[in-house]
């Protein structure tokens, strides 16, 4: 077995081993990954975070030995929350962390992580070890996003899908959860009525054949962010999401989970 990890902004995650296949997820900096299987110039990896598996651009890869592997593995977490952060790796060069970005091997008291080797101080805001106060962490990150466009597979700023946000967001806030909405409906407690919810709870949607396709935060009483076109705030209440702009319902409600 082989392993890597991110040294990038974020790394596209492909369905099948090609430029032209789909974008299923992305590995952000310093996320880390066991690699599978090698085609040339391709690697099938899958992700420790959550096990989501792909194809990604073996170029993108800064491999790592077991024992790395493993250091990092049982290392303090450590997630920025500022929407980008450029973190110098020489006098001339900057990388580009996105929120969400994993610092491996992280000494709080330093504020240093080392990757591949080499120790990089951190300027920017991180989150570390338990939040005091989860449900304030995750809607201050979800207006961060505001307007962010809408991006099948991705999981930053500059494109997002609905269960990237949610996935990243509780990730700031220590609150793992899978990547797919049909996934992260199986996490937490379920609330019976919308006026149970707190923000900072996630409300899923489903289609006509009651597969879950969507899913948002709780904003406040009636209001949900969620991605749709864009990282977008409207209405919602027992029926679904009623779109502010068009004035019509865009989602239809299944179920609301308390996961704080």
């Amino acid at each position: 077995m082989r392993y890597g990890i991110s040294g990038l902004s974020l790394i596209p995650v492909r369905k099948e081993p090609s430029e032209r296949s789909e974008m299923v997820t992305q590995v952000l900096f310093g996320e880390h990954f066991e690699i599978l299987e090698y085609l040339p110039g391709w690697c099938h990896i899958r992700m420790n975070y959550d096990g989501y598996q792909g194809w990604i651009d073996q170029k993108m890869i800064t491999l790592l030995t077991e024992r790395q592997y493993q250091k990092i593995g049982k290392s303090v977490s450590a997630v920025t929350t500022d929407i980008f952060t450029p973190v110098p790796v020489s006098k001339e060069q900057f990388v580009m962390l996105v929120a969400g970005s994993s610092l491996p091997v992280w000494r709080p008291y330093l504020k240093e992580f080392t990757l591949d080797g080499d120790t990089y101080k951190m300027p920017g805001n991180v989150s570390s070890g338990k939040v005091k106060d989860p449900r304030g962490l995750i809607i201050g990150q979800a207006i961060k996003y505001f307007n962010s466009p809408y991006l099948w597979g991705g999981r930053s700023p500059f494109g997002v899908d609905c269960s990237g946000l949610t996935q990243v967001i509780f990730k700031t806030a220590g609150i793992w959860l899978p990547r797919d909405a049909s996934q992260q409906v199986h996490q937490g407690t379920m609330l019976s009525f919308i006026e149970e919810t707190k923000p900072g709870d996630l409300a899923f949607f489903d289609d006509e054949e009651g597969r879950i396709i969507h899913v948002g935060i709780i904003w406040k009483q009636g209001k949900i962010i969620h991605a749709s076109g864009k990282v977008r705030i409207d209405n919602v209440d027992q029926y679904g999401i009623f779109n502010v702009d068009t004035r019509r319902y865009s989602h239809r409600m299944r179920v609301i989970k308390k996961l704080i």
